[in-house]
């Protein structure tokens, strides 16, 4: 298949298969003339790279799991942490949405009178300290 045949059954423009490639998320299997060519597998590959999207995992993350051959060595513990990552922004979330409506209505005179207000503002905090620490840990 040439490219232009797979970015439309894959739904996505030529540019991100080519990023793919780039990056060895997928591998072309030649050329005709100047468009690339690639195996009727590279769709699968292309779905398990938007499964792993959609749950979250880095493009490094996926690779690695694509490994090199047809199939995919997927890390059964990577996917354990990941659904436990996010069933802490799951909670995060709901305790945000919670905060939310209960400050749209709220009866304090001030939101900042309001514990519960108080208590949202404490988890922005803790959320914006923790990506700042786990972005460091990501330099480092």
């Amino acid at each position: 298949m040439d490219i232009s045949e797979v970015a439309k059954r894959a739904g996505l423009p030529a540019s991100t298969l080519r990023f793919y490639e780039e990056k060895g998320l997928i591998r072309s299997v030649g050329r005709r003339g100047l468009r690339r060519q690639f195996s009727p597998r590279v769709l699968e590959r292309l779905a398990l790279i938007a499964l792993g999207r959609s749950a979250g995992f880095s493009l490094e993350e996926i690779r690695s799991m694509l490994g090199e051959a047809d199939r995919p060595t997927i890390d059964r513990q990577a996917l354990n942490d990941k659904a436990d990552e996010l069933d802490r922004t799951l909670r995060q979330l709901t305790a945000m949405r919670d905060g939310l409506r209960h400050a749209a209505e709220c009866t304090a005179p001030s939101h900042l009178e309001c514990p519960t207000f108080q208590r949202l503002m404490g988890l922005a905090v803790a959320d914006v300290a923790r990506r700042s620490r786990r972005r460091g840990e990501a330099l480092r």
